[in-house]
């Protein structure tokens, strides 16, 4: 990262490895939870789940004045779509199916303004406090304190990760394992793809950068994953969460019950 910028609120400054969760739910309530459940940050997903704009931009200022860091998984690669995700107030996003240097520089310049990209200022939205925040710390802020992490989900993905982290508007990048395995016809856990992943994770490492991972709701694989290098984690969902939790105890009942 650069050594300049803080990165979605100082998110790799805490002094535990970070710990995330998904956000597929349109309403406020998963988020106040997530926040009482001590996560430091949650990745509005706006790829897999039927969200739009105006409600992650009412979990992004909910995450935010809990205390987490908001991040978006946008649904494309699009300026125009990152630009209206910025200016909501997010303070990073994930960009999935990032295959190639050419496509993370794109992404990259889409979340800085200019020399650095081409976001086009909007101060008068809520990342500029509707206006009365003064122009040159907005600007600063949007350069400095957002986090641009393209997701590897390809062969083709993992083998330009050191050309992407070289980069200076890439902060992190962000392995998706399931995709990863599937282009490959195999799984998560196979050794060809864990080779992948720890490529992705030395490669990040040279660049001075940092390198995440998702696995479900297995805290043990991801505690692992940290011992080997794992910078920053993402644990289920607010979905399955509940649909689990509801599982497990119509089923107890059913046990008990004889």
């Amino acid at each position: 990262m650069n050594a300049a910028r803080r990165g979605g609120g100082g998110l790799f400054d805490r002094p535990a490895t970070p710990v995330g969760t998904w956000l597929k739910i349109a309403s406020g309530e998963p988020v106040e939870i997530m926040a009482f459940a001590g996560f430091d940050f949650v990745v509005v997903d706006l790829e897999h789940a039927p969200l739009d704009l105006q409600t992650a931009y009412r979990l992004i200022n909910t995450a935010a004045a809990l205390g987490m860091t908001p991040l978006v998984r946008v649904p494309d690669k699009t300026p125009s779509t990152i630009q209206k995700i910025l200016d909501a107030g997010a303070m990073g996003i994930l960009v999935p199916h990032v295959d190639t240097v050419e496509e993370a520089a794109a992404v990259g310049r889409a979340c800085r303004f200019p020399p650095d990209g081409v976001r086009g200022a909007g101060g008068t939205s809520r990342a500029g406090a509707w206006g009365l925040r003064p122009a040159p710390e907005y600007l600063a802020a949007g350069n400095d304190d957002v986090l641009c992490i393209p997701q590897l989900e390809s062969v083709e993905a993992i083998k330009a990760a050191p050309g992407m982290l070289a980069l200076d508007t890439v902060d992190a990048v962000f392995v998706g394992a399931a995709d990863l395995s599937m282009s490959m016809g195999s799984t998560p856990s196979s050794p060809e793809v864990l080779e992948l992943v720890a490529s992705a994770i030395e490669a990040a490492h040279a660049a001075g950068k940092r390198c995440g991972l998702a696995f479900g709701g297995v805290p043990e694989r991801a505690a692992a994953a940290v011992r080997d290098g794992c910078d920053f984690v993402m644990l289920s969902n607010d979905t399955t969460m509940l649909a689990e939790a509801a599982r497990g105890l119509v089923a107890g009942f059913r046990e008990a019950c004889g």
